[in-house]
């Protein structure tokens, strides 16, 4: 059987969907260093922030069902990677797959529809900050053509633990090869 999948853009019907995988990341895992799981409302207001300041916020949803567009078994969004202006062509990455779905492919192809997504809105660089307990995520990233440029030593605590932060990075486009359109 061919698993039918579409990945589109989140709304904030998805909030409550998209709170449920992430709790199990922040109350099971050290895939996140947030150690409180946001309810509805405030995914609400997260997915509201990112895609009104212009930044990709996508799901991936099991299709083919009679019911209704089908459950979200992950998501995917960018956002600026540093507050400052200077880093406004540069997004940080962030993927989550619902743990039933691990396993199937979902979370590379909501990456590589993620970064075509944030190439196609001018953005010239990928940062992907991972915990070091989280390999399958630097092996995903590796996939997607992300490299390694730097290890922070115990960055984060969590789980009773000082846990080390890889940072991988991928060029999107151009890059730093050419002038981004409005050039400032």
């Amino acid at each position: 059987m061919i698993e039918e999948l579409t990945v589109c853009d989140a709304s904030l019907e998805d909030a409550a969907d998209i709170a449920d995988i992430y709790a199990h990341y922040v109350l099971e895992s050290t895939a996140t260093f947030e150690t409180v799981p946001p309810d509805r409302a405030e995914s609400e207001r997260r997915i509201g922030e990112i895609v009104d300041a212009g930044y990709p916020f996508l799901v991936v949803r099991e299709t083919g069902h009679a019911s209704g567009p089908g459950r979200v078994i992950g998501f995917g969004f960018a956002h600026r990677y540093g507050p400052r202006v200077g880093y406004r062509y540069s997004v940080e990455t962030t993927i989550y797959v619902a743990p039933d779905c691990i396993g199937r492919g979902i979370g590379g192809r909501l990456l590589a529809a993620l970064l075509d997504e944030c190439e196609r809105r001018g953005f010239r660089q990928a940062f992907a900050v991972i915990a070091e307990s989280e390999p399958a995520s630097v092996v995903l990233h590796a996939r997607a053509g992300f490299r390694p440029v730097g290890t922070l030593d115990g960055a984060g605590w969590k789980h009773g633990k000082w846990l080390d932060v890889f940072v991988m990075q991928r060029q999107l486009g151009e890059g730093n090869q050419s002038l981004p359109e409005r050039a400032t």
